[in-house]
């Protein structure tokens, strides 16, 4: 591959005919791939993992809502192809890392799998081109973790080759945006850096956001989930109140959220879920004790929805005793065990959780989800069952029932029709007030 300067790393970029590397095809990788392809670049996708390789390469997707059409023709018109080749790296003008980015066991910063990326296509990185990283971190990470292992190369960032920090902005489920249509926050380590990174999206996002460094940039990202997080934890909170006043919390969010201005309605539920916000402020907190800081309100919200499980099976409990059961031997049923509605996405699930504590106090679990047939294997939690289906003779043979993932697919009435007891998490029976409903 021949080196390229800045102004030919624009110009192919502007011309649609630089080759773009999408690093971690997963639920951000992938639809990024798409959008790109879309407009017409040809995209080359890195993954350490296979079997999704093989499935992506043969025109199929594996995740739900990601059309498998979509990647078929991609794959058919051959603008993209999947591989674990990470010498492959060197075909690409840019590189965008969108790899997981957890917590370790001590609820610290995993960047293991930024790191190794970095490290696997390093050697056979070449000058011209452009490399950002995607995934949500602390303030500091490009600059500190992936700049030195790229100079480590004698490639000069900012002269030779363009480092940006520019994150992602994926929401699942959400019909309303696109990969096109969300905003895109970008910063670089240089003013260099910055423009090719600007012109790398310019392609395929209809507004970019400038920021003045790759650290203002992953701040951005921290503040969005932290804000969440934090609001989150509020409605959380204010739920057990409620509850112990014998008000309806989700009453009382909607009547809030008719005032026009200075509200935004928060939702409670029976935990955090998702890639980012049970994970993110944790990466900012983590950070700040390098400053001599603790991040009190932060820590407080994320003790308050981690609690959130062990609260609900509480309420469990309180509704079978009330009903002479006990926990230990009850059938249960949990309803959903995606972190959300209307998606496959099991990351970070609270329904996992929940299940984890109803099976050490004895309970004999099911559950149904139309969104995840087989539980899937996970990092911290795993359970060998298989969805079913929501009959009158499967509904009524549960002495409990929790509503922990609010899908549209469900048929509430009737659930609320054949189910014993019913604990609802997510407020999706606000309007009933029938005796066997427990709110939760």
């Amino acid at each position: 591959m021949s080196a390229m300067s800045l102004e030919e790393l624009l110009e192919k970029l502007e011309n649609k005919q630089a080759i773009i590397g999408v690093v971690g095809l997963g639920y951000v990788g992938l639809p990024l791939m798409l959008r790109y392809v879309e407009v017409g670049f040809q995209v080359l996708g890195f993954d350490i993992d296979t079997a999704k390789i093989d499935q992506l390469n043969q025109g199929r997707s594996f995740i739900k809502h990601i059309a498998s059409a979509s990647i078929k023709n991609a794959v058919d018109r051959k603008m993209f192809q999947a591989t674990n080749d990470f010498s492959r790296a060197a075909e690409a003008d840019a590189l965008l890392i969108c790899v997981p980015t957890p917590l370790n066991q001590y609820r610290e910063p995993d960047l293991s799998y930024v790191t190794g990326t970095v490290d696997s296509f390093c050697p056979y990185l070449r000058k011209g081109q452009v490399i950002c990283l995607e995934s949500t971190t602390y303030p500091g990470t490009t600059d500190e973790e992936l700049k030195p292992r790229i100079e480590a190369t004698g490639l000069v960032v900012g002269k030779d080759i363009f480092l940006v920090y520019s994150p992602e902005r994926e929401d699942p489920g959400n019909i309303n945006f696109t990969t096109r249509t969300v905003p895109k926050v970008c910063g670089g380590d240089t003013e260099n850096c910055r423009k090719a990174g600007l012109a790398l999206y310019t392609q395929v996002i209809e507004q970019i956001v400038p920021v003045s460094s790759t650290r203002a940039a992953e701040m951005t990202k921290l503040l969005e989930n932290i804000y969440r997080a934090v609001n989150i934890g509020l409605v959380n909170e204010l739920k057990i109140v409620a509850d112990k006043m014998d008000i309806d919390i989700w009453e009382v969010i909607n009547a809030a959220a008719t005032k026009p201005f200075g509200y935004t309605p928060f939702y409670p539920g029976p935990g955090l879920g998702g890639h980012c916000i049970p994970i993110d402020p944790f990466y900012l907190t983590w950070k700040a004790r390098e400053y001599g800081l603790h991040t009190r309100f932060i820590e407080l919200a994320g003790e308050v929805n981690t609690a959130m499980p062990e609260w609900v099976v509480g309420k469990v409990m309180d509704a079978l005793n009330e009903r002479g059961k006990p926990l230990h031997g009850t059938k249960v049923l949990i309803l959903g065990i995606a972190y959300k509605k209307n998606v496959d996405d099991m990351r970070e699930s609270p329904s996992a959780m929940l299940m984890e504590l109803l099976q050490a106090k004895g309970a004999i679990l099911s559950y149904s989800d139309p969104y995840v047939p087989s539980f899937p294997q996970m990092r911290k939690h795993f359970f060998e069952l298989e969805s079913i289906e929501l009959t009158k003779e499967s509904l009524e043979q549960f002495d409990c029932i929790i509503v922990s993932t609010d899908h549209d697919c469900f048929d509430f009435d009737f659930i609320a029709k054949h189910g014993s007891l019913i604990v609802d998490t997510r407020g999706v029976f606000s309007s009933f007030r029938d005796s066997h409903i427990i709110k939760a």
